[in-house]
C-alpha cells in the first residue's frame, strides 16, 4: 500500500497547529506498520527542520497561464527521508514569501493543487491512495479523483474552507467546466476548495467520531451540512479519532521539564510552574491555545472573576488582539499569568505543572491539548463537543454542556471539589496518565479504509 498525504503543513518542517502535528505523526506510524508513505507539502521560504535535498527542478506547463505564473512555471522539488517516510516539498514562486499563510491563499493553493500530480508523475511516483488534508488539499483530491486514483479527504476544521469569488477563482483550478458548478466546487457563488475535497473524494473522514456527526447539523456544518449529511447517508463520511505523538509528549522523557512518571514528580512540576510565574498555593488552572472564539477563550476571560478566588490561572497563546488585550489587563491580578504568543518549551512546562486544563471550545474537531494534558497528569475541564467528548472519560476529567462562562465556572467548582479530595484526585490523575492515545489504532483504521477503496 502506497499512500500520499497532501497537506499544507507537516511538523517539524512547517506547523501552525494541530494539522501539522497530525501530518507529522500519522505517516510515520503508517510507515512503521508497513505502508509506503509519501508526504507532499509546499516548500515555504521559512521551512524548518532538516534542509531538503534538491530532487528535481524544471518547467511545469500543466499549470497553464490562468494562474499568472507564465505558460510553463518553474518548479523545484526537495526531498527528506526520515522515519521510513519520504517528504516531498514542492517549490513554487507563490510560496517564496516568509510565513505559511497569507491573504491570497486560495490562489496559492490552487497553484500547489495543480502541481502535485504532475510532479509525482515526473518522479515516477504513483500512489495507491491520495489522502488530502483540509481545504488546502481539496483541489489535489479533485484532480486525483479525475485521474482515476483512489482518494480520501480529511476535514480537520470545517470552519476554514478556502473560498474565493467564482469568476476569478474558477480559472485557477484547472478543472473542467462540468466540475465547477453547484455539483462540483461552487458554493453560494464562490469557489470553495473544501467543497471540492468533499465532493470528489471517495471517502471523507473527520478527526473524531462525534465531530463527524456534528458537521451534518446546521449548528456545526458551516453551510455544508446538506452535502455532509448526504455523504453520511451514503456511508462515505466517518470519524477516525486523532492520535498523539507519544514520544514527543512523554513526561518521563520530556527534555523541557524535569521528567516524571508518578504523582511525586507531578507535584514537583506544579511547584516549579508556580515558582516560574510567582503564583501562590492555590491549584493551577491553565490553557495553551489560540486566542479565538472557536476555542472559547472569551468564556474563560468572562469566568475569571468567579475563578480567581480559588484558582491560579495560566494562559499561553496568541491571536485575537481584543482577547490578548483583555488577558494582558488580567495579568495584573496576582493569580493570573499570561504569556503572549506560542512557546514550545513553556507549553511543555504548563502541561506538566498545571493541576487542571481548561478547554471551553465552542467546537473542537478533535483537539490534542486535552490528550497531552492527561498524559502529563493534568485533568481537563472541557465543553462537551467534538473530540473532547470522545477523549475525556467522566472518571478522569470534567465536562460542561453550554458555551457559557457560568457553565465553565460551575465545572471548575466541580473540579475544585475533586481536588480537595486527595484520594479522588490522585485516582483521576493516575487514570489519566495511563490512557493510550497512540496513533497505532487510528493508523490501522486508515489502512482498512484505504484497502476498502482498492
Amino acid at each position: 500500500m502506497h499512500v500520499a498525504h497532501i497537506a499544507s503543513e507537516v511538523f517539524p518542517f512547517s506547523r501552525s497547529g494541530g494539522l501539522g502535528d497530525v501530518v507529522g505523526a500519522l505517516p510515520a506510524v503508517q510507515a512503521a506498520q508497513g505502508s509506503e508513505v509519501t508526504v507532499v507539502s509546499p516548500w515555504y521560504a521559512s521551512l524548518g527542520g532538516e534542509t531538503p535535498g534538491h530532487l528535481w527542478a524544471g518547467d511545469l506547463p500543466e499549470l497553464g497561464g490562468a494562474l499568472g505564473l507564465g505558460d510553463a512555471p518553474h518548479v523545484w522539488v526537495g526531498e527528506v527521508r526520515r522515519g521510513g517516510v519520504r517528504y516531498l516539498f514542492i517549490g513554487l514562486s507563490p510560496f517564496s514569501r516568509p510565513g505559511l499563510y497569507h491573504d491570497d491563499d486560495v490562489w496559492r493553493y490552487c497553484a500547489f493543487g495543480q502541481a502535485v500530480l504532475p510532479v509525482l508523475r515526473r518522479l515516477g511516483t504513483v500512489p495507491d491512495v491520495v489522502h488530502g488534508h483540509d481545504w488546502q488539499a481539496g483541489l489535489v483530491v479533485a484532480h486525483a479523483q479525475l485521474a482515476g486514483l483512489a482518494t480520501v479527504f480529511s476535514v480537520h476544521n470545517l470552519q476554514y474552507q478556502g473560498k474565493w469569488n467564482f469568476a476569478e477563482g474558477s480559472r485557477w483550478t484547472g478543472l473542467p467546466d462540468w466540475a465547477l458548478g453547484p455539483d462540483g466546487l461552487e458554493k453560494d457563488g464562490d469557489v470553495n476548495l473544501m467543497k471540492a475535497g468533499l465532493t470528489f473524494a471517495d471517502r471523507v473522514t473527520t478527526v473524531s467520531p462525534t465531530y463527524a456527526q456534528e458537521i451534518t447539523t446546521p449548528q456545526y456544518g458551516e453551510g455544508l451540512e446538506d452535502l455532509l449529511g448526504g455523504l453520511a447517508r451514503q456511508g462515505r463520511l466517518s470519524g477516525i479519532l486523532n492520535g498523539l505523538d507519544q514520544e514527543r509528549w512523554d513526561p518521563r522523557t520530556d527534555p523541557d521539564i524535569t521528567p516524571y512518571g508518578d504523582l511525586a514528580g507531578k507535584a514537583a512540576a506544579t511547584a516549579a510552574l508556580r515558582a516560574e510565574f510567582g503564583l501562590d498555593s492555590a491549584p493551577v488552572l491553565a490553557t495553551v491555545s489560540r486566542l479565538a472564539g472557536q476555542k472559547g477563550m472569551d468564556l474563560l476571560i468572562e469566568a475569571l472573576p468567579a475563578l480567581t478566588p480559588d484558582w491560579n490561572v495560566v494562559v499561553l497563546g496568541g491571536g485575537d488582539p481584543l482577547l490578548e488585550a483583555a488577558l494582558t489587563g488580567w495579568a495584573q491580578h496576582p493569580r493570573v499569568a499570561f504569556a503572549q504568543g506560542m512557546n514550545e518549551a513553556l507549553a511543555h512546562r504548563i502541561y506538566a505543572g498545571a493541576d487542571a486544563f481548561a478547554m471551553p471550545s465552542r467546537f473542537e474537531p478533535c483537539g490534542l491539548s486535552q490528550m497531552i494534558a492527561m498524559r502529563y497528569g493534568t485533568l481537563p475541564v472541557v465543553r462537551e463537543t467534538g473530540g473532547l467528548v470522545d477523549t475525556v472519560p467522566h472518571d478522569v476529567g470534567f465536562r460542561f454542556a453550554e458555551a457559557e462562562p457560568q457553565a465553565l465556572a460551575a465545572a471548575c467548582t466541580e473540579t475544585l471539589a475533586a481536588y480537595r479530595q486527595p484520594g479522588d484526585w490522585a485516582g483521576r490523575v493516575e487514570r489519566a496518565m495511563r490512557l493510550d492515545f497512540s496513533w497505532d489504532g487510528p493508523a490501522r483504521h486508515y489502512l482498512a479504509l484505504y484497502r476498502s477503496l482498492r
